[in-house]
């Protein structure tokens, strides 16, 4: 359905508000981005970002758009996690099909590339101009150099908040009343660290791997830059025996390093320099609701459901909000109060699951993914799947091969988990769990 043209902020030039812009500024609006920051284009990355890992709902949202196959280019699919266990070889384990894969992209250059195209379609850019305050019944926004200063005033039909996790639509929002807002910290940091390439430019470990140091409530992961270089992220507590604040000199880290990743000892004075210089960040869950406010204003990304990292979803459940709302505005045109209420009832559940699995994964990645009876579990269900794949898909599989509901993820993966336990049971499941036996208790218990 056809709309007519509207002029529009979105406030954030971070992936989701780039991409939001190419899809409005396709149906014809008027979408001019602001952004506190500089052009991330002309400064150098910050230090403190997890590498991307795009799947289906990403790529579905992207091909949208017609920016799937310029994006692929910048991307390297991962089709397996390399293991990295202590006092075992390295091992690996495939993701799904032979053809399933999760793509590593670097943030700074995802992000850049979005700004470039959305330029080309015709979107505004104003960096270095900080959005003080929102009028949400009028939708007119307030910028300027500093809060005290002298502010600019622009009057659009529409704002669209997408400025992150500690948004400022988002907090003009929540002075209104019956407002629900919550903010959850994990006592888990991650601090940015990098493995340089050989020096002919070769990756030093496997390229198509993303890779896991699993140490139980702490871990290390890796993924691969176009480079040759690997990004690494060390998730850690804040605070204990094993932790940020227990290593504070050069000497402790070596020893840190030495210890728990020994397989990574040449990299070990690159690792302890990025150790001091890049900065240890924090994770949060956030929830609220509503998203949006009338006609005038709504929330997309993280600034409506920001989660913590662990299941690579945050950016394609941000680009799964745009292709969904895209949708609502095929079905209601100009009714945009219509396809704001429908966008928050859809996504708003959808939001809440996956920060529910992003949780989960962050226990079975850093606990569960080195332990014989887990991995044991994840070979029967992998079995059983390729038997019957009508019958059960991994919720691995369904939250990122997939583009079925992230509740649907859920729920499905809790009844699973439960039959599971059951079949985990059985004796001397170790000699049977590829049986006729197995399968038919499987089977049974889905009622079948």
């Amino acid at each position: 359905m056809k709309q007519t043209p509207k002029k529009i902020a979105i406030i954030g030039s971070g992936l989701v508000g780039s991409l939001l812009a190419i899809y409005l500024r396709r149906r014809g609006h008027d979408v001019t981005v602001f952004d506190r920051r500089p052009d991330i284009r002309t400064i150098e990355f910050s230090g403190r970002s997890i590498n991307l890992a795009m799947s289906n709902r990403g790529w579905k949202s992207l091909q949208g758009v017609g920016i799937e196959d310029v994006i692929k280019k910048i991307a390297i699919p991962l089709d397996k996690r390399a293991m990295h266990v202590i006092d075992t070889p390295v091992y690996f384990q495939k993701y799904g099909k032979d053809n399933e894969a999760i793509w590593s992209i670097s943030r700074g250059i995802l992000n850049r590339k979005m700004i470039d195209l959305a330029e080309e379609a015709g979107v505004d850019f104003k960096f270095n101009e900080k959005v003080w305050d929102v009028n949400l019944p009028e939708a007119k926004i307030y910028t300027g150099e500093s809060e005290k200063s002298e502010w600019a005033e622009y009057q659009f039909d529409l704002v669209f908040g997408c400025d992150g996790a500690f948004s400022r639509v988002r907090h003009k929002m929540q002075r209104r009343s019956r407002f629900d807002y919550s903010q959850d910290f994990i006592d888990v940091g991650y601090k940015e660290l990098t493995i340089p390439p050989n020096e002919d430019g070769t990756h030093k470990l496997d390229k198509n791997s993303f890779h896991i140091w699993p140490r139980g409530k702490f871990m290390l992961i890796a993924m691969p830059n176009l480079d040759g270089s690997f990004t690494c992220t060390l998730f850690m507590p804040f605070d204990g025996e094993v932790s940020f604040e227990k290593i504070t000199t050069k000497k402790e880290a070596k020893v840190f390093f030495k210890t728990y990743f020994p397989n990574v000892q040449k990299e070990i004075e690159n690792l302890i320099e990025d150790f001091f210089k890049n900065p240890t960040s924090a994770m949060v869950t956030m929830k609220c609701y509503p998203w949006t406010y009338w006609d005038k204003v709504a929330l997309v990304g993280d600034s409506a459901h920001a989660i913590v990292p662990f299941y690579g979803q945050g950016m394609n459940a941000g680009f799964e909000d745009i292709y969904k709302l895209n949708e609502l505005i095929s079905i209601h045109g100009d009714d945009w109060e219509a396809i704001f209420s429908a966008y928050q009832l859809e996504r708003k559940p959808n939001a809440d699951a996956i920060a529910e699995l992003s949780y989960r994964n962050f226990i079975e990645m850093s606990s569960k993914t080195a332990d014989p009876i887990f991995l044991l579990q994840k070979k029967i269900e992998k079995y059983f799947a390729e038997k019957h794949p009508d019958k059960w898909l991994p919720v691995y599989s369904r939250v990122t091969f997939s583009d079925k509901p992230y509740t649907e993820a859920l729920q499905i993966g809790d009844e699973q988990e439960k039959i599971m336990k059951e079949i985990m049971k059985i004796k001397d499941i170790e000699q049977v769990w590829n049986s006729k036996e197995v399968e038919k208790k499987i089977l049974n218990l889905l009622n079948y």
